[in-house]
């Protein structure tokens, strides 16, 4: 029971620390590698990251204008992952009429989507201790009941 109560409060502090390294590391990791030979897996996860949770870059729509997928000449200003509806060479324009927006990019609806989550582990972890708790509490009952009366 006691374990459990120190992992819940332990995921709780590690979320700040995890949460710094995914707004240290996201973006460079899409400047750096996105659309990259070798890393086709990272290109899949940031497009799919991206149409997901309906954002663009890590922190707005202009990031990609570091990467160097688009400095090598790409005559796309965004990915096509960006766009509101996916289509080859979409990318090209970053109107907000055809790309998502959002303040604040995919960093904080990731953030989002990872504290919503915990969220639902704490809930699910202490419905749990709780369950734990009474059940200890009726053993103590039930113990010192048959230990006074024992027929």
């Amino acid at each position: 029971f006691l374990l459990e109560v120190i992992a819940g409060v332990m995921a709780y502090i590690n979320y700040q620390d995890l949460d710094e390294e995914l707004r240290q590391n996201l973006k460079g990791t899409m400047v750096q590698k996105y659309n990259q030979p070798g890393e086709e897996s990272i290109t899949q996860a940031v497009d799919r990251l991206q149409q997901e949770f309906k954002c663009c870059g890590s922190f707005n729509f202009s990031d990609w204008r570091e990467s160097v997928w688009i400095q090598a000449g790409e005559e796309q200003l965004v990915p096509d992952s960006c766009c509101k509806t996916p289509t080859e060479f979409c990318g090209r324009r970053d109107h907000p009429s055809n790309i998502y927006k959002v303040e604040g990019g995919c960093i904080i609806k990731l953030e989002d989507f990872i504290l919503n989550q915990l969220y639902i582990l704490g809930a699910v972890g202490i419905g749990i201790a709780f369950l734990q708790l009474v059940g200890m509490m009726f053993t103590c009952c039930l113990y010192r009941s048959l230990k006074e009366d024992p027929y």
